[in-house]
């Protein structure tokens, strides 16, 4: 009697051990959750100046792009092409718009 006794314990012991993991699984799932979701709400700061980094980089690049748009333009104007002194214009002052939004580099002086 007592043999069955002892397996039916044994049993029961490793069922339980199951369970108290599944319950602190269930315990902590709400904590997971929240942890996650402010995670992905918020911005660290370093993935904000990534996406500052970026942007920048991204105007910088638009206004070399328009820089050699310009030249063109003008060298074209200079040989009478009203068509590009107009677009040259155009293109000055898109570049206009832009500067003041890239930030100036320190000298090294």
């Amino acid at each position: 009697m007592r043999r069955p006794a002892t397996l039916a314990l044994i049993f029961a012991a490793f069922a339980v051990s199951g369970c108290v993991s599944t319950l602190v699984d269930v315990a902590t799932a709400p904590v997971k959750v929240v942890s996650k979701g402010v995670d992905l709400a918020t911005t660290s700061q370093s993935e904000a100046d990534e996406k500052r980094g970026r942007e920048i980089r991204r105007r910088e690049e638009r206004l070399a792009k328009l820089e050699r748009e310009y030249e063109k333009q003008l060298d074209e104007c200079e040989e009478g092409n009203r068509r590009s002194c107009s677009e040259a214009r155009d293109t000055y002052a898109e570049m206009q718009q832009i500067l003041p939004t890239i930030p100036v580099e320190p000298d090294e002086n």
